[in-house]
């Protein structure tokens, strides 16, 4: 058995000692509220990730619960939590501009209590930062004692001190109230933390080890998500493949997809991200197999060459990968397959590069998320030789996204006269002259006629472009 999946604790969120934390709050909120003549807000602004998404809704869902009402701006608020990402440099410091700006709030109301939480506060440089050079930040909140909100909180209110804790718990804490942001698409974590190393990755400095919530745990919440009518699931994980890692029955991620999809009722199961020296033939077979399972798959690749991919401690080659991708393909013939790419990784050589080309031409994805290699602090890679010069990354990146928008448009061609199911997001965000919602493959569709967010729609596509599908509702 893993020795990290036996040391790891499951532990209620209502333990005896976050009740009294959450009941100190609740007599501060119904004091304000009977001084104020309103009640308290709350204002949670996310960085990052879908997990950093889903662990703000929990945030927000905590504070709801203790007698705070949800702020629509910061300006608003009694109290902010800054939900940090530590992914990369330009995350962070994005971040912490933010949070600079959140002084003069402060200023204008001496009672605002401001908290960072997130990925970045795991750091102890960047604590040490935020307690020396932001002296209206009232706590930090480390990813893995989030459960630790209303404790953090308490104490912030009843002594009015800072509270700058580096904790770090080897625990999955259930039963955590959830405001969700969506009304029919939803989050679900089914492990926290990463236990792979890849040499430039921050990832496990930040969350930990891994740890795998209890299968019964998370299929009670699935089937609840599903009879309060959400139709499409995510579920989330550094590494979704890995889940169950040093269960003595061998229950695996395989097994939970498996489980999940026989929950009936109208919905969609997609998950990320997938590690491939974890993708296993067994998960394609029940993907396959299944009815609710989407035919969807992000599958990171970061580099075309061997020896980039040895550098990075990926552990696996492009033969295995090609192998995994092709079975996919084979067991279904419909399946969009998505992936990541690191470009200018220190050491990639022309050669490299050109390999990174090929891999794209052979693997034919239907989208990649393509990211400029930069050093983060405390990993291997920062400390690597020949780091590859700015100019020469910036030039591999527009070759690489030139060559990936002509896969992608000839990949979508063959949409052009099909009807696709979408489920309709409503009015897009960015033309609200057109509608918008993503097939079970999460090809984004435009169309006019409107939609209802949350049905499903059958639409026609009449154009296709690299990045998106265009067409019309068909009734």
């Amino acid at each position: 058995m893993n020795e990290n999946a036996m040391k790891t604790e499951v532990i209620p969120a209502a333990a005896a000692d976050m009740a009294l934390f959450i009941e100190s709050v609740k007599a501060w909120t119904a004091d304000f509220i009977l001084r104020e003549g309103r009640a308290p807000q709350c204002y949670v602004l996310t960085f990052g990730c879908q997990q950093n998404e889903a662990d703000s809704e929990k945030l927000m869902g905590m504070a709801l619960n203790m007698g705070y009402e949800r702020a629509s701006e910061a300006a608003d608020a009694d109290l902010i939590l800054v939900n940090t990402c530590a992914i990369r440099e330009h995350a962070e410091k994005r971040s912490l501009s933010i949070i600079g700006q959140f002084k003069h709030l402060k200023e204008q109301n001496p009672h605002l209590i401001i908290g960072v939480c997130g990925c970045m506060v795991a750091q102890e440089h960047r604590r040490t930062q935020l307690q020396k050079s932001y002296p209206y930040v009232s706590f930090v909140l480390c990813t893995s004692v989030l459960y630790r909100l209303p404790q953090y909180l308490a104490e912030v209110l009843a002594r009015g001190k800072r509270v700058f804790k580096g904790e770090e718990e080897l625990t999955v804490a259930e039963g955590l109230p959830v405001q969700r942001e969506s009304s029919y698409r939803a989050y679900v974590s089914i492990m926290y933390g990463c236990n792979n190393f890849c040499s430039y990755c921050i990832v496990p400095y930040v969350r930990g080890r891994e740890r795998s919530r209890e299968p019964a745990d998370v299929i009670a919440e699935v089937k609840e998500l599903v009879e309060a009518g959400y139709r499409d699931i995510t579920l989330l994980g550094q590494n979704v493949n890995s889940y169950g890692r040093g269960r003595a029955d061998g229950y695996d991620f395989a097994d939970l997809l498996r489980d999940l999809d026989r929950i009936p009722g109208d919905y969609m199961l997609h998950f990320m991200t997938s590690h491939p020296k974890d993708a296993t033939k067994k998960l394609v077979d029940v993907m396959a197999a299944g009815e609710h399972i989407a035919h969807s798959f992000h599958l990171p690749l970061q580099s075309g060459s061997d020896a980039i991919l040895h550098k990075m401690n990926r552990h696996y080659d492009r033969a295995r990968y090609l192998e995994i991708l092709d079975y996919m393909r084979e067991k279904m013939p419909d399946i969009a397959v998505t992936s990541d790419i690191i470009v200018g990784f220190p050491g990639e050589s022309e050669a490299d590069f050109a390999d990174t080309l090929a891999m794209l031409q052979r693997a034919q994805f239907d989208m990649i998320f393509s990211f400029i290699y930069s050093p983060r602090k405390g990993t291997p890679a920062a400390e690597m030789p020949d780091q590859v010069p700015r100019e020469v990354q910036n030039a591999r990146f527009d070759r690489l996204l030139a060559l990936q928008n002509e896969i992608a448009a000839e990949k979508n061609k063959p949409l052009v006269g099909t009807v696709q199911c979408v489920l309709c997001d409503g009015v897009s965000k960015k033309d609200d002259s057109i509608y918008n919602g993503r097939t079970p493959q999460n090809k984004i569709v435009f169309f006019k006629e409107p939609g209802d967010e949350g049905t499903w729609l059958s639409v026609r596509i009449d154009r296709a472009e690299a990045f998106a599908l265009y067409g019309t509702v068909v009734k």
